[in-house]
C-alpha cells in the first residue's frame, strides 16, 4: 500500500522511469486522477461525468500549489467526497479543497448546501443573507415569528452584524434562522480548517457565514437521511480510498496514463534529484485524463 508521503517525493522516486521525463508532481496526480476514474464514476450521480470532475478537481489542485504538498490518501479522499455528494469544487463555491499542514480537506460551500437542500424534492425555495449594521433588520421569535430585511442602498452598509436563513417548503411551511456574528465567529473558531489561509473562511467570508446558519438549520429541513449522513462529512479529512497503488513501484506512462509494472533503481533516483516541477500544459492534462 502508499504510504502517507509527499507527493514531491513520490515525484522524486519516479524520476526518469524510462520515458526520459520525470512528471510533475500536477501530473502525478493527474495519472492517480485517472486510475481512479471508474471509483468516481460510481460514487457520482447520474448527471455528473468523472472525466470533467477530475479535470475541476485537477484545476483547483493546481490553482493551490500548497494542495500538491498534501498526503495523497487525504487529497484523493476529498476528491471522492465531492463526487459522492455530486459537488463540483473551484469557484463556483459548491465546495472546496484546501490544504491544512500535510492534510486536504473538504469543505462544503454555501451554495454546495443550497443544492444539496433543493435535491430533497419538499423545499420550494431557500436563501440566505448577511446583515450589516446600517441595514433595517427586525427579528422576532414566539406565536408569531418575523423577519424584516431592508439592506441598506445609500452608501456603506457597515460592518457585519449576522446572518439569516430561510427555508419555505412545498407544503406551505417554512423554517427560518439567524445566527450573530459573535455566534459565527464561536463556530469559525471551532473549525481547524479556518486556521489555514486557504480557507474559504478566508477568502469568502460572507459566503461563509451564510453556509453556517444553513447548517445550523439543517436539521429542521426536510432532507432524506442520506443527505443529512453525508453533509456531517463537511470538513472531515477522508482517507479510506478503495484503493492505493504503490506509488514507489508503479510507473505511469505520461503519454497513455497506463500502470507500467516496473521498479525503479535506487541509482537512477540519485540521477534526477531536482525533478522538473513546471506546471503541464492543458494539452498534456488532456492527455493524462483521457489516455490519449
Amino acid at each position: 500500500m502508499a504510504q502517507n508521503k509527499d507527493i514531491k517525493n513520490q515525484l522524486s522516486k519516479r524520476a526518469n522511469s524510462g520515458n526520459g521525463k520525470p512528471q510533475t508532481p500536477a501530473q502525478t496526480i493527474a495519472s492517480y486522477l485517472k486510475r481512479m476514474g471508474p471509483e468516481i464514476e460510481r460514487a457520482l450521480p447520474k448527471h455528473m461525468d468523472a472525466d470533467r470532475l477530475a479535470r475541476i478537481a485537477l484545476t483547483t489542485i493546481r490553482t493551490t500549489p500548497k494542495l500538491m504538498e498534501c498526503n495523497l490518501p487525504s487529497l484523493m479522499g476529498a476528491v471522492m467526497q465531492a463526487a459522492q455528494l455530486g459537488l463540483e469544487p473551484g469557484l463556483i463555491g459548491h465546495c472546496y479543497i484546501i490544504p491544512y499542514g500535510k492534510e486536504a480537506t473538504f469543505i462544503i460551500g454555501y451554495k454546495g448546501m443550497i443544492d444539496l437542500a433543493r435535491r430533497s424534492g419538499n423545499i420550494q425555495s431557500i436563501y440566505a443573507h448577511a446583515v450589516y449594521e446600517n441595514d433595517e433588520f427586525d427579528y422576532e421569535l414566539g406565536l408569531n415569528p418575523k423577519l424584516v430585511h431592508k439592506p441598506y442602498m445609500e452608501g456603506d452598509r457597515g460592518e457585519f452584524i449576522g446572518a439569516y436563513a430561510v427555508a419555505h417548503f412545498k407544503d406551505g411551511g417554512y423554517q427560518m434562522e439567524y445566527m450573530p456574528k459573535a455566534e459565527i465567529e464561536k463556530r469559525r473558531e471551532r473549525s481547524a480548517s479556518a486556521k489555514s489561509r486557504h480557507s474559504p473562511w478566508a477568502t469568502d467570508y460572507g459566503e461563509m457565514a451564510k453556509k453556517t446558519v444553513i447548517r445550523h438549520m439543517w436539521k429542521y429541513l426536510p432532507i432524506s437521511i442520506e443527505i443529512q449522513q453525508q453533509a456531517m462529512h463537511d470538513e472531515v479529512v477522508k482517507k479510506d480510498i478503495t484503493s492505493e497503488p504503490e506509488f514507489a513501484h508503479d510507473v505511469i506512462d505520461i503519454e497513455t496514463g497506463e500502470i507500467v509494472e516496473e521498479p525503479v533503481e535506487e541509482e537512477q533516483v540519485k540521477q534526477n534529484t531536482q525533478p522538473d516541477t513546471s506546471d503541464p500544459t492543458e494539452e498534456e492534462m488532456s492527455e493524462i485524463l483521457t489516455g490519449k
